[in-house]
């Protein structure tokens, strides 16, 4: 049994602990937000935030989250990137948005006024078949100034 919290509540998965823990995210808890990609570890689609640090679930074994903090994308729907991304119509597949949302979140949570060049390289693992960089670029700067006005909580 693995104790963790998830998106602020307390969870138990009685998943054996070499399960991924995207698996038990979608399968168990019915959070299927983090989306299976490529479950190498390489395109980010599964990314989700461990104790606050960006992290992709694909490969990450459920046993070794014992009383760690996982947030997901449904954690961050009240965070200013969401109301961004769609502002910016920064989405035209979706299958690569949580991965880029949880991935922006974790940069405006450790700075709140990136420069491009700085939101380009933290958003440079994600990858994105359509093309929509551009648009998430400018959400990201979009959800940086509504933090900085208060816009929004985070």
């Amino acid at each position: 049994m693995t104790i963790l919290t998830v998106n602020g509540t307390l969870r138990e998965s009685a998943a054996p602990p070499s399960t991924p823990l995207l698996e038990v995210l979608r399968n168990e808890f019915a959070l299927t937000g983090s989306r299976f990609g490529c479950g190498e570890e390489q395109c980010g689609a599964c990314l989700v935030l461990i104790d606050g640090t960006p992290t992709q679930s694909c490969g990450r074994e459920i046993g070794t989250l014992q009383g760690r903090a996982v947030t997901t994308i449904e954690g961050l729907q009240d965070h200013p990137i969401i109301a961004a991304l769609i502002a910016e119509q920064a989405g035209q597949c979706g299958y690569c948005l949580s991965g880029m949302a949880v991935a922006a979140a974790a940069l405006l949570a450790r700075n709140a006024t990136p420069t491009r060049a700085e939101i380009a390289t933290a958003l440079d693992p994600q990858l994105c078949r359509c093309g929509a960089h551009p648009r998430i670029l400018r959400a990201v700067e979009r959800a940086a100034r509504m933090i900085a006005g208060g816009e929004m909580p985070r």
